[in-house]
């Protein structure tokens, strides 16, 4: 499952992210959070830790460095 869910992400830098811009609030970028926090805690976890931030990047949220 966890190799599903980083390929997923994955899949998404290279077709949808480029076309995005690839402009991330948050270093590290919100992809590479979601792979290191599925790879540090798991599927589940891991991939709701992914989904929390990505509701938090948006133009009024935080920004800057925000390690998983």
């Amino acid at each position: 499952m966890t190799r599903v869910l980083i390929f997923l992400v994955l899949l998404y830098r290279v077709t949808l992210g480029r076309l995005l811009g690839g402009h991330c609030r948050y270093e590290p970028s919100c992809s590479q959070y979601a792979i290191d926090a599925v790879n540090k805690y798991g599927p589940l976890s891991g991939s709701w830790r992914a989904v929390k931030r990505i509701c938090r990047c948006h133009p009024w949220g935080g920004h800057g460095h925000d390690p998983a």
